[in-house]
């Protein structure tokens, strides 16, 4: 995972701002959820009404309402609002009152200050103050058991207060008196009439009522005929039995008696209604078209940075492999490389994708579900717990299942990649030798075996869907379950259920987002691991940190000092105190029996190899000491296997000089012995070259080789057995012609036949990694016998007695 991220660093702006987009698109998809919720609660069981503050509320409610607070926060809550009336606003005003509120023309209204509907904090302590008032208004005032058994113990009470009272007045009025008074009997009754205006405890208006007045009172008139001390004990006691209530109940019942007072008042209930859920549904629709927008660009800019990471890492790898020596390319292997290059690349891309998209979403929505969640209710947040524990193990568990496949997988994909370039080829060597059907096989078991381990991982892998669904519906379920309680209970409203459903969705699904990309991030892994190894490895061949340059009027003299040579990990030298000196102008020839060292000792020219002992050097540098650009563009390479590159001829022969003019290209041409071939083509040097230079033969192959390296003009030619597939004849003619056109460069010709080196100033005779021969050809028939066998081999008696003349006239036959 590390790894994969250090590849994003070039794309930090990006990701900054995709993770910019993600907070944007979680903000919308948590804010859906809460206006469902709005929309349930508040526009359907609410009709519209938001707030249990009422904004307009007729002075006979107000004072009813005021009944039932203190007397400061009765100063707190009508400073809050300005009486209308026909006395305080202008006669316009009041038309459009009147207009708006149609039981103005019966009577006066308290209107809500704009002042204090705009401030949050003025309206969340007005709220605490209004809403439990509100609802023992609305108990009162409806029509019911609890209203009626209210208004009968209060009308008791107050009768018992009465009689009470007459009975301390009789006592006093019969101490005052003598007896035998009988003619002021009659007015006794008067006196005792009287005494309802001295009800102890009684206000003014409560103390003129008589039985009969009592029981036709409604119960606001009674509480406030109540004393002062009396009615604030009788508030504390509804309070106490109100404090067991849930505050969303309290604040829906505040709220349906202002819905009520909205009605009486003659305001369009159902216009407050259908005007809220048409707000609430514009702004869901607004938030849903920004999380869409922002998932787009999101999306857009984590598929860039995916794809740039992408091609980056192809550059990165084909840079480093170009710069492998041969010691890394036995390493690793050709088909593992590619499938480095391409498969492993594609995995690390893919993550990245959905890194971007969901990885860094997820924890996102995740985090804000649980937030929203526990804002909601905390009672049901273990379900959501037991859950994602439950999604996590099962993650795990599937996880450490798969991971070695996914590690075996890759080697696999390289295995088939392998077996199927050898196949495809070695397509003529097969059908010569009429193996078809074996290497049908061989393709057959590596095809099987990583067919079976895909299944595998598949299998395993399409069990955790299932399983995650499974675990989503049971939580739906207990979600459900426990929250019908509580609305049965009145601790919770529907919508707030609606919500959390919601909630816990999303959160589960964020977690299974990053359960789908666990089944990417495994492969990714191991993917990002492979290239990692190719991309760290340290190559065998590495320039200077300071390299020297070779003189402005180098020659091209190579010079072997005691050169010895063996292969990485191998314990013998391959080639042993190699001593000579190679001038421009002059050809040198090494020949020796296969397996001698030829094409290893050119090898060490360009450096695909770093000698083990001694140097080489080029005027006088050492090779070591220069880069190998510097080194390489001394150099005209024609390697033993002719290769040629998808193109055209004129792309092939200019491929080391792009510069190189039409003149120049034909001339390198016309010296390689391929202008006649390239003439009698329709498309002449425009031709059409196929890939690895299928479409020419053999000899025609090496030919434009040779002129690949002819038209660089390089100081030192490496001719290595380059002239195997030529006839003889167009060996001898080229061979001159290249005496003729190059005699101011270094020539180096590796050849198995003795008429290819007969005209070579110093001829090099191997044998084991050994010279065993340096001279002429005269010289070495004579002093060689490790040469003069292979000749024998090659040319007669005769022919060898030959001179000069005769074999550069091309009259050796082999």
């Amino acid at each position: 995972m590390v790894k994969i991220l250090k590849y994003l660093k070039r794309y930090a702006p990006s990701v900054l701002v995709i993770i910019g987009l993600l907070l944007i698109q979680a903000y919308c998809d948590l804010s859906l959820p809460s206006y469902t919720s709005d929309i349930v609660n508040v526009g359907i069981e609410q009709g519209g009404v938001d707030s249990p503050v009422p904004k307009v509320i007729r002075v006979s409610e107000m004072d009813r309402l005021t009944l039932f607070v203190s007397s400061d926060d009765k100063n707190t809550i009508l400073d809050a609002y300005q009486e209308i009336s026909k006395d305080t606003v202008n006669d316009s005003e009041w038309q459009d009152y009147v207009k708006q509120y149609p039981v103005l023309a019966d009577e006066n209204l308290y209107l809500l200050k704009d002042s204090v509907s705009s401030d949050k904090a003025a309206m969340t302590e007005l709220k605490s103050l209004i809403s439990k008032p509100l609802m023992i208004l609305m108990t009162l005032e409806s029509d019911n058991d609890t209203s009626s058994t209210i208004k009968e113990q209060m009308t008791s009470q107050m009768e018992a207060a009465q009689a009470a009272k007459m009975a301390q007045m009789t006592q006093q009025g019969d101490s005052s008196q003598t007896p035998g008074m009988t003619g002021d009997t009659a007015g006794m009754t008067g006196d005792t009439a009287g005494m309802t205006n001295d009800t102890a405890g009684m206000t003014g208006a409560s103390a003129g009522m008589s039985s009969a007045n009592l029981a036709d009172a409604d119960v606001f008139t009674l509480i406030a005929a109540m004393p002062e001390e009396s009615r604030e004990a009788m508030l504390s006691q509804m309070e106490e039995k109100f404090d067991g209530i849930q505050d969303s109940i309290v604040e829906q019942s505040a709220v349906s008696y202002v819905k009520s007072e909205y009605q009486a008042i003659g305001i369009d209930v159902d216009k407050i209604q259908s005007n809220y859920i048409k707000s609430a549904g514009v702004r869901m629709l607004a938030l849903s078209a920004v999380g869409v927008m922002a998932a787009i660009l999101a999306g857009f800019f984590a598929a860039r940075a995916a794809a740039g990471t992408g091609r980056d890492l192809r550059g990165r790898v084909f840079r480093k492999v170009i710069g492998f020596s041969s010691q890394e390319f036995d390493k690793f292997s050709t088909a593992s490389l590619i499938t480095r290059s391409t498969n492993d690349i594609q995995q690390i891309q893919l993550f990245t994708v959905m890194f971007l998209r969901l990885i860094l979403y997820a924890p996102i929505l995740g985090i804000g579900g649980i937030i929203k969640v526990f804002q909601i209710d905390t009672s049901m947040t273990w379900i959501i717990g037991v859950a994602v524990a439950a999604i996590v193990v099962i993650v795990l568990v599937l996880f450490f299942i798969v991971m070695p496949k996914f590690k075996l997988i890759q080697k696999q994909v390289d295995r088939l990649n392998l077996v199927s370039r050898e196949i495809l080829t070695g397509v003529p060597v097969i059908r010569a030798f009429g193996a078809q059907k074996h290497e049908e096989e061989r393709f057959d078991d590596a095809n099987m075996d990583l067919t079976k381990t895909n299944l595998f991982v598949n299998r395993v892998m399409s069990c955790m869907m299932p399983m995650m669904m499974l675990i989503m519906n049971l939580s739906c379920v207990l979600i459900v379950w426990k929250g019908g309680h509580e609305i049965s209970a009145g601790q919770m409203q529907v919508g707030n259920l609606m919500a959390f459903i919601q909630y816990t969705m999303q959160i589960i699904i964020s977690f299974l987002m990053m359960c789908m990309v666990s089944i990417i991030l495994p492969r990714a892994s191991v993917a990002a691991n492979r290239i990692d190894e190719v991309l760290t490895s340290k190559t065998a061949i590495n320039d200077k940190e300071e390299p020297e340059k070779l003189p402005k009027n180098a020659e091209g003299t190579v010079r072997f000092n005691h050169v010895s040579f063996k292969y990485p990990g191998a314990e013998d030298n391959v080639l042993s105190d190699l001593d000579f000196t190679a001038k421009p102008g002059e050809t040198t020839a090494i020949i020796g029996s296969t397996g001698s060292g030829k094409s290893t000792m050119m090898n060490l020219i360009p450096r695909f190899y770093d000698v083990t002992e001694g140097s080489i050097t080029i005027d006088g540098v050492d090779i070591r000491d220069i880069s190998q650009h510097d080194l390489r563009d001394q150099l005209g390479y024609v390697p033993q296997k002719g290769m040629l590159f998808s193109g055209t001829i004129a792309s092939n022969i200019t491929y080391g000089k792009d510069d190189a003019t039409t003149e120049e290209m034909e001339r390198a041409a016309r010296i390689a012995q391929a202008e006649e071939f390239i003439d009698s083509k329709s498309s002449g040097y425009d031709s059409f070259i196929a890939q690895g230079g299928a479409n020419v033969s053999g000899g025609q192959k090496q030919r434009l080789s040779i002129a690949r390296a002819i038209a660089k003009d390089p100081k030192v030619y490496i001719f290595d057995d380059s002239f195997s597939a030529l006839d003889y004849k167009t060996d001898v003619t080229l061979r001159n012609a290249l005496k003729k056109e190059v005699s101011n460069s270094t020539v180096f010709i590796v050849a198995q036949r003795i008429s290819t080196i007969l005209r070579a100033e110093q001829i090099l005779v191997l044998d084991d990694g050994r010279i065993v021969g340096k001279g002429t050809h005269e010289e070495l028939l004579r002093s060689c016998e490790t040469y003069r066998q292979i000749a024998l081999s090659q040319l007669s008696e005769k022919e060898l007695n030959l001179n000069k003349e005769q074999a550069e006239g091309g009259e050796l036959h082999e």
